[in-house]
C-alpha cells in the first residue's frame, strides 16, 4: 500500500463503527497525513487523540488493515506550551510500508496508555520516554528509570532542563574570541538552549563581573559634515616625508654612475636618446 492508502485505511479502522465514532467525537479527529523523505521513504503520519493512543496502535497492527506486525521505536518531543507529541513508528514485514503514529499530552497531566501488551518490545522505549520527559504511561508493568542514576532528579530531555555540566566547568573545544593568544577581541559567549548564564547560576553564581561591550559613540559625538565635504588631513611635520623633487617635463631622473668590472673593458655608454 501507498502512504496514502496506509492513511485512509487507518482512519477507516478507527472510525467504522458507532463505537469507535463516538470515542472520537468526544476526543477528537484522526488525521491522516504523509511525512517528507522522498519517493521510497514516505510514511503514513496518523494524528490521533491521546485517548486513541492505544487504540490507533492496535489497528496498525491489524492484519486486516495495515498489518504493521514489527515495533520499531518510540520516542516524545518537547512542544514547550503546546506539552508533548508521543511519536511510535510501526513496520510490516509483510508489506514493506510503516507508519507514524502520533498524540499530543498536555504538559501538566503528561499520561497515555501502555502499548507493551501489543508490543513487548516497547517496554523500553516507554521508560526511557518517561524517564527523559516524564511521560506516563498507564498499565506499564515496571515503569522505572532505565539510564540514569537513581538520585537523579529532572528529566534530561525537557527543554526547560538546565545542562549544569555546561556551567560548573568550561566546555572543551575551540575558545571564543579573546581567549586564545591571537589578540582579537574578546566578546561575550554565546548559550545554548539549556545553559543560563553562569553569574546567574551555579557555584559562580554573583561573583563574575558583568560582561563588557564596546562603547559606541552616539550620533552627537561625530563630527557633521555636509553632503560632498570631504575631512581635511593633518598637517605634517617637516621632515616627516621627503619632498619629490621637481621636474621638467620629460627630464628623467640621472642613473647612479655603474661600478667598473674588476676584469674586462668597462661597460658600454647607454646610446643617446635622439639617436645616433
Amino acid at each position: 500500500m501507498t502512504p496514502e492508502e496506509v492513511g485512509e485505511r487507518m482512519v477507516a479502522l478507527l472510525t467504522n463503527d458507532a463505537e469507535a465514532s463516538a470515542a472520537v467525537a468526544e476526543a477528537g479527529s484522526v488525521v491522516a497525513g504523509v511525512s517528507g523523505g522522498g519517493p521510497g521513504h514516505e510514511r503514513a503520519v496518523i494524528d490521533v487523540p491521546a485517548a486513541r493512543w492505544r487504540a490507533a496502535v492496535a489497528a496498525a497492527r491489524d492484519p486486516g488493515g495495515p498489518g504493521c506486525d514489527f515495533f520499531d521505536w518510540l520516542s516524545a518531543v518537547d512542544e514547550l506550551g503546546e506539552g508533548f507529541t508521543v511519536v511510535a513508528h510501526l513496520w510490516s514485514t509483510r508489506d514493506r510500508h510503516g507508519v507514524l503514529i502520533r498524540c499530543r499530552v498536555p504538559r501538566d497531566n503528561a499520561v497515555v496508555e501502555s502499548i507493551v501488551d501489543l508490543f513487548p518490545g516497547a517496554a523500553w522505549h516507554e521508560r526511557e520516554t518517561f524517564e527523559m520527559f516524564g511521560i506516563s504511561f498507564a498499565g506499564h508493568p515496571d515503569l522505572q528509570p532505565l539510564l540514569l542514576p537513581p538520585a537523579f532528579e529532572g528529566h534530561p530531555l525537557r527543554k526547560e532542563f538546565v545542562l549544569a555540566s555546561r556551567v560548573a566547568k568550561a566546555w572543551p573545544g575551540a575558545k571564543e574570541p579573546g581567549e586564545s593568544d591571537s589578540g582579537a577581541a574578546k566578546r561575550a559567549p554565546m548559550r545554548p538552549p539549556g545553559v543560563p548564564d553562569s553569574n546567574e547560576w551555579g557555584p559562580l553564581k554573583g561573583t563574575l563581573p558583568p560582561a563588557e561591550t564596546p562603547a559606541r559613540r552616539t550620533p552627537g559625538e561625530r563630527p557633521a559634515r555636509t553632503p560632498g565635504e570631504r575631512p581635511e588631513r593633518p598637517a605634517r611635520a617637516a621632515g616627516e616625508r621627503p619632498e619629490r623633487p621637481v621636474r621638467a617635463a620629460g627630464e628623467r631622473p640621472e642613473r647612479p654612475p655603474r661600478p667598473a668590472a674588476a676584469d674586462g673593458p668597462p661597460p658600454a655608454a647607454p646610446p643617446d636618446e635622439e639617436g645616433d
